[in-house]
């Protein structure tokens, strides 16, 4: 399969991948060239759109594909209610006092008037009113500024611009400019039928300044009354900000940008600009038109990219990868699969990132404010740290979390950026069947291949502390290096006779200590002249039997796999088929395990145990750590021993990574609670989970300082009669002493999240997850709603 070099690898070849026995198959066809349109997914957007969407960085976990960061928090304001009731009783109490005014109710309400204007325009009296046609239209002047200072005054004491603000503007266009529209229509006909004094109070100021000449002609009349029209639509116009309206109706509204626009001539993402970059023109403009047809997808673009990234540091492999893409186009450095793409996608993936979208914050208090709604995604800098989820059956684990990290990673396998071994039950939710390379199921005939117990290993003492940890790890008062030792007695003479390591039926043989076994094994030792491997074997023969001796309880646990059911499986020699877990050194491979949970759940725990620690072993050992490795256990119970605990530590430091799935913690051994919270980096607790589950939660996720505000009540007591009355009547008729509120605010320590409310507060569908970077970078523990 035509790979150009890109996944090419020292002391790797095709022979690394794992086949079936028997002759090889047919070779594939090369790739063809797809002239068929893709898409990054069933119902996203078209690639070119995809490309272009801006991917802002942000904190960890957060789903950066097209983020917009929330507004600023806003103080916390006065309620829709009391807004309403002010702006009521201020209209109300603004016509009260127009009225008591147009009425003359009020005393000494024309003597500032009268200070300032000559005495002969009023009659005598302190209540005299206007003598004169000067005296009228000064009244009238006057009586409009009186008008206007009181709509200014209820304005502001009602608070009419923080109902507008909200009400109103808050809503936006085009309701905006419909509410302004009909306040001028209101604002014209209160002007022109005199229920507001405006018209009148403008006539005469026009005549005292130009003279009451003026009014002679029609023409000027007509302008000064589309003045006045104008200037009471003025303000609306302003507030409802029509002239934008306008032009966007007009199609002319001007396009602000977010960011400075780049020159010109500047390549946009979709045209490849670090390849034009770097000289590849040619390669960039095939690679452009492919996307700008949609004969590309988002894998095809992530892979593409990962093979130019891989590529710069040898020029051989890119000449390759040029005359692949001028010659395939988007076909280019395909996976060893010859697979594009996933059959189906159930979640929203942007491998642009490598982050695939769980869920999302809740509006909830325990959440950052600018947080909240955000969405929450993983990532290979998340999953490096590894991830510890725990949660009740039922509680969405396997659906919610494991399926879409395991399709994310077969993706970024798909790229040539990731390897992914997927671990679940018989029939779980891990996916199809056609998205993974190797699929191995346990205990089934139909299975291609089988699971090779050593890891790929020829080294006798690294297979032997590989599998005593398997076998016994949880064997508390058992050492597993004794384990170890007692292995590797046997392994190494085994293999130094025969050239391979023993099957399970001979293993079981030796560990029973069969003396025909252990007979024809010395024999063909001494007849190999393999004296330094005889010795092993005697030093076996001598420790049989001991106190202390580990050789029994690894007979039993070798036993759970000498069953008729698993008599197929784990061959070794030249006719067996085994997956070894070498494969993912180089290889960006999906791989499933299926185990028989149901019918063999011990067998099940130990085989898991293994896959656990050769992980560790493979992935530390690695000499290329440009590949990202995740194993996905379904189910880590009685899974997690002290050795398994110090191997999850160093995979962020190898490029490699976890996620382990628990019911309860209670099913890792107790001693083990406090190392394997402080070993994985993300942590995550579904509903249900108990108190005492939630307790280690609460005690990694630490405390915070908060404010809290607390109000005591104490009751007042009046020292003058009437205001006992008035406290008696309040008494009588609300039932309540009269007291009065004493507020403290003060700053405390309080866990982020408690048992209890991890317990009781998180609703099904949601968990609480606190992630971190392999880089030390951290978010808190956040309330998510798995809706991804």
């Amino acid at each position: 399969m035509d790979t150009e070099g890109t996944y090419d690898a020292r002391g790797t070849g095709a022979e690394r991948v794992p086949r079936p026995a028997g002759p090889p198959p047919a070779a594939p066809p090369p790739p063809t060239y797809a002239p068929q349109p893709r898409r990054p997914a069933a119902d996203g957007p078209g690639v070119e759109e995809w490309l272009r969407t801006p991917r802002p960085v942000r904190e960890p976990g957060v789903w950066r594909y097209g983020h917009v960061p929330r507004p600023p928090e806003k103080p916390e304001g006065v309620s829709d209610r009391s807004l309403l009731v002010g702006v009521l009783i201020s209209l109300l109490s603004g016509l009260l006092l127009w009225s008591l005014w147009r009425n003359g109710y009020i005393p000494y309400r024309l003597v500032p008037l009268k200070l300032f204007t000559p005495g002969d325009w009023w009659y005598a009296g302190t209540f005299g009113g206007p003598r004169t046609i000067e005296g009228a239209d000064a009244l009238t002047v006057y009586e409009a500024v009186l008008f206007g200072l009181l709509v200014y005054g209820c304005g502001r004491l009602g608070n009419w611009s923080e109902i507008f603000r909200r009400h109103v503007a808050g809503r936006g266009q085009p309701f905006l400019g419909l509410a302004t529209a009909a306040g001028g229509a209101l604002a014209e006909l209160l002007v022109w039928k005199d229920a507001v004094p405006l018209v009148r109070p403008v006539l005469i100021l026009v005549a005292s300044v130009a003279g009451g000449e003026i009014y002679q002609s029609q023409t000027v009349v007509n302008v000064i009354y589309a003045l006045i029209a104008l200037g009471v639509l003025w303000p609306f116009a302003r507030l409802g900000r029509w002239r934008e309206l306008a032009a966007a109706r007009r199609g002319r509204a001007a396009a602000v940008p977010d960011a400075p626009a780049g020159p010109p001539d500047a390549p946009t993402p979709e045209q490849w600009p670090e390849l034009r970059e770097a000289g590849m023109r040619d390669a960039a403009e095939a690679l452009t038109a492919e996307v700008r047809t949609g004969r590309m997808n988002d894998v095809d673009v992530a892979r593409l990219r990962h093979a130019w990234s891989v590529g710069r540091g040898h020029p051989e492999r890119l000449a390759a990868l040029t005359e692949a893409v001028l010659r395939t186009g988007g076909a280019a450095a395909l996976h060893p699969s010859g697979a594009r793409d996933l059959a189906r996608r159930t979640v929203r993936h942007d491998l642009l990132t490598g982050q695939v979208r769980i869920g999302s914050c809740t509006d909830d208090p325990h959440n950052p404010y600018a947080r909240r709604g955000s969405g929450v995604a993983l990532e290979p800098a998340l999953l490096g740290t590894s991830l510890l989820a725990v949660g009740p059956p039922g509680a969405g684990k396997s659906a919610r979390l494991v399926r879409p990290v395991v399709e994310s990673l077969a993706l970024q396998a798909l790229a040539g950026r990731a390897a992914v071994l997927a671990v679940g039950g018989a029939g779980g939710e891990l996916g199809p069947d056609d998205a993974f390379d190797v699929v191995v199921r346990i205990g089934d005939p139909a299975s291609v291949h089988d699971f090779d117990l050593y890891g790929g290993t020829t080294d006798p003492d690294e297979a032997a502390g590989v599998l005593a940890e398997g076998l016994v790890g949880d064997v508390t008062h058992l050492d597993s290096r004794r384990a170890a030792t007692v292995l590797a007695q046997l392994l190494g003479p085994y293999r130094a006779v025969h050239g391979h390591f023993p099957g399970v039926p001979a293993l079981r043989e030796l560990l029973d200590g069969d003396t025909a076994a252990i007979d024809a094994l010395r024999e063909a030792l001494g007849a190999g002249g393999h004296q330094s491997m005889l010795r092993e074997l005697e030093a076996r023969t001598r420790q049989k039997g001991g106190a202390g001796d580990p050789g029994p309880v690894l007979a039993d646990r070798i036993a759970l796999l000498d069953r008729p059911a698993f008599a197929p499986f784990f061959a070794t020699g030249d006719q067996a088929r085994s997956f070894s877990l070498r494969s993912l050194e180089h290889l960006p491979l999906r791989v499933r395990i299926d185990l028989p949970e149901r019918a063999h759940a011990e067998a099940s725990r130990l085989l898991t145990r293994l896959v656990l620690a050769q992980f560790t072993a493979v992935t530390a050992a690695r000499t290329d750590r440009s590949l990202f490795v995740c194993l996905v256990l379904d189910d880590a119970t009685h899974t997690v021993t002290a050795e398994t605990v110090r191997g999850i530590r160093r995979l962020r430091s190898v490029n490699a990574g976890a996620l382990l799935t628990l019911r309860t913690v209670d099913d890792v051994p107790e001693g083990l609670h406090t190392a394997l919270l402080g070993a994985v980096g993300c942590c995550m607790a579904f509903s249900g989970v108990t108190t005492w589950d939630g307790k280690r939660f609460a005690e990694v996720w630490g405390k915070e300082w908060v404010e809290t505000r607390e109000v005591a009540q104490h009751a007042v007591f009046a020292d003058q009669p009437f205001t006992r009355a008035l406290h008696g009547l309040r008494k009588l008729v609300t039932g309540k002493a009269v007291t009065r509120d004493a507020v403290t605010v003060r700053r405390v320590e309080r866990e982020r999240w408690s048992a209890s409310e991890l317990a009781y507060q998180v609703p099904p569908g949601h968990a609480v997850l606190s992630v971190t970077t392999v880089e030390g970078e951290h978010a808190p523990p956040l309330l998510v709603t798995l809706d991804g």
